[in-house]
Parts: C-alpha cells; sequence; structure tokens
C-alpha cells in the first residue's frame, strides 16, 4: 500500500517461483518502473526542474502547486533523463511538432512575398568538473526559427554548432519554412555562425548582419579615435550610421578606406580592424534594400532566445556538469517553443 496525497491505493505483486523474480503490474502499466513517477506526473516533474533550479523546483514549485515532496535529486534525474531522449531524437533529426500544426504565417505587412527566419547565436555556460572543481565556461548554441510577426517560433540548443546547424535544417523542413518565398538568416559576426548555416542550407542563402552589433563596431572605434569628446564622438558614428542605412555597406566600407590613418599606432590599428569587418561582411550589410523588402535587420529575437534559455542556465552561484547541461537546455528551448510542442513530445515519450 503506498500513499501519495490524499490517494491511497493497492497493487498486487506477483513472484516467479521459477526465476525468483516479483513485479507490480500495476507499475508497468503507469510508467513507474523507471524512476517511481507515474506517466502523468513525470512531466510535471520536469517542468519544473525545466523552469527553476532543481532544489527550488522540489522544495518550493512542486510542493507549493501539487502537495508533491520530492527530493531535489529525483527532480534533477527525471528533468536530465527527459531532456536527453529529446536532445537524442533531435540530433537524429527528428524534430517535435505537433501532430495537427496549424501552418505559419509568413506574411510580410505591406509586402506581397512571403518570408521565413533563422537565428544562431551563443552565450556561455557556467561550467564545473566532476569534483566540483570550476571550469572553463562553455558556449552553448542557441538557435531559433521564427515568422515575420514572430508569432510563431521554435528554439533548438546544442553544444555543437555544426550539429546544431543540422538540427536547423530538419525543423525548417518540419516546420514548412519551405513555404515562404524567402529564407532569411540572421546573426551578428560570430565566427563560424554563417559558414555553419550555409554548410547545412545552400551558399548563396541570404544572410544578413544584426544591424546593431554592426554600428556598435562604429561606435567603439569613435570612441577611441576621439577619446574624452563624447560630442565628436557621436557625431563621426552618426554620419557613419546614416551612410550604413540609407547606402548600404558598400559605400560605407569605401568611406572608412579613405579614412586618414590616426598618428596613434594603437587607433590605426582599431581602424584597421574596422574597415576588415565591414569588407568581411560587406555581402550581408544591403540594409536599404532589405528595408525596401521589409525584411528584419536586427536580430532581437535571436538575442531573446539566448536570454530565455540562459535565465535556466545561469541562475546566480550555478554551475553545470556538461553532461546535465546538454540534457537541460533543449528540454529548456522545447518549453519555450510553446505549450503544442511541449505537449507532443511528451506524447511520445509516454
Amino acid at each position: 500500500m503506498t500513499a501519495c496525497g490524499e490517494l491511497t491505493y493497492k497493487r498486487a505483486y506477483y513472484h516467479c517461483k521459477h526465476c525468483h523474480k516479483g513485479h507490480f503490474p500495476f507499475d508497468a502499466a503507469n510508467g513507474l518502473q523507471r524512476d517511481h513517477l507515474s506517466t502523468g506526473l513525470r512531466p510535471l516533474v520536469c517542468l519544473a526542474g525545466t523552469l527553476d533550479s532543481f532544489r527550488d523546483s522540489a522544495d518550493d514549485l512542486l510542493r507549493r502547486f501539487c502537495g508533491i515532496r520530492l527530493s531535489a535529486s529525483t527532480v534533477r534525474s527525471a528533468t536530465e533523463k527527459a531532456g536527453k531522449q529529446l536532445a537524442e531524437r533531435q540530433r537524429e533529426g527528428k524534430i517535435v511538432r505537433p501532430q495537427t500544426m496549424e501552418p505559419w504565417d509568413f506574411r510580410v505587412e505591406g509586402h506581397t512575398h512571403t518570408v521565413a527566419y533563422l537565428g544562431l547565436d551563443a552565450f556561455a555556460v557556467p561550467m564545473q568538473k566532476p569534483g566540483g572543481a570550476k571550469t572553463e565556461h562553455r558556449m552553448l548554441y542557441t538557435a531559433i526559427l521564427y515568422t515575420p510577426d514572430k508569432s510563431s517560433h521554435h528554439y533548438l540548443v546544442d553544444f555543437d554548432m555544426d550539429g546544431l546547424s543540422k538540427q536547423m535544417r530538419k525543423a525548417a523542413i518540419a516546420l514548412g519554412l519551405g513555404r515562404a518565398q524567402q529564407l532569411i538568416a540572421l546573426t551578428d559576426g560570430g565566427n563560424g555562425l554563417e559558414s555553419a548555416l550555409h554548410r547545412h542550407f545552400w551558399q548563396d542563402m541570404l544572410c544578413i548582419l544584426d544591424w546593431y552589433h554592426a554600428t556598435q563596431h562604429l561606435h567603439t572605434y569613435a570612441r577611441c579615435l576621439y577619446g574624452s569628446d563624447a560630442v565628436a564622438a557621436a557625431a563621426w558614428s552618426a554620419r557613419k550610421k546614416t551612410i550604413l542605412y540609407e547606402q548600404g555597406g558598400t559605400p560605407l566600407l569605401r568611406q572608412l578606406r579613405q579614412e586618414v590613418v590616426p598618428s596613434d599606432a594603437g587607433v590605426a590599428d582599431e581602424l584597421r580592424k574596422l574597415v576588415g569587418y565591414f569588407a568581411d561582411n560587406e555581402h550581408r550589410t544591403d540594409y536599404p534594400s532589405y528595408r525596401s523588402h521589409g525584411w528584419d535587420i536586427g536580430s532581437g529575437p535571436t538575442e531573446a532566445a539566448c536570454k530565455v534559455v540562459g535565465a535556466r542556465m545561469k541562475e546566480s552561484g550555478m554551475r553545470w556538469l556538461e553532461g546535465g547541461a546538454a540534457q537541460v537546455a533543449p528540454l529548456r528551448a522545447l518549453y519555450l517553443s510553446g505549450s503544442d510542442v511541449w505537449d507532443a513530445f511528451w506524447a511520445l515519450a509516454a
């Protein structure tokens, strides 16, 4: 006889005299064999572990809202097992989506064409060694697929950038992004992001450099050039940003190459870096053309994806073993993709 809150139930036990083993049929029928959590309770426990630390999930969320008392280790074990199952599915190209999914709306307001967006970025996850000692942070790559009005989106995460790009292609197919007339990737200037997307989609896929990251490089150089003269630095940045916004990266690059090389070696080196940055990204800075089509030029949804996934991975004082982070982060991303996607996963996992 076992008690669970206000519910008391009896279960039959069967013992085999030949193999000397016994079992409870009730446990098998209700999914209790794996971790003593029922099929109905397990998703709730994992949701708590996805939303907050394992300790707070056990001591506060589950106790307060459900009257259930579990240890933090039980919450951790269940959440990591579910996250591992999800991660393995996604790496095999099996993207979770609702069985009856409403088609995503790729229309662009004020235009006749349709467009779908991809975003890819990374953030640092604090890590620890098995013995508890601190170690170097690891970059967790975060992807988002979304519609122009941002009403539909899907998140994916992985420590392997190339593997995540492969998952993004599978997700784009599963979610119907192929119905859009134009597929656009919005990223910052991070090393390898653009090339990873090109490898798994196609070489001439349109990639747009995030406007805000581009302009930040202009501000950084202006402060270096003018030092404490904030007014002069702001004026220089404003002029260059106007060129970039209204004419694009090619005219800006031409003007930057005509800038007088500063006598200070350090400032001159910063100018060289600035020219190199816009030369490397010239092919994805045609902002006047992008705006004329009504396309996004900022990677705000991707930045937001890193923040909302990172909110679970970077709580105060928190450090992760690599295996645990690699299992919990995908589950967090799945939950943020929407309740219908979350429920679809548990329907598969039952």
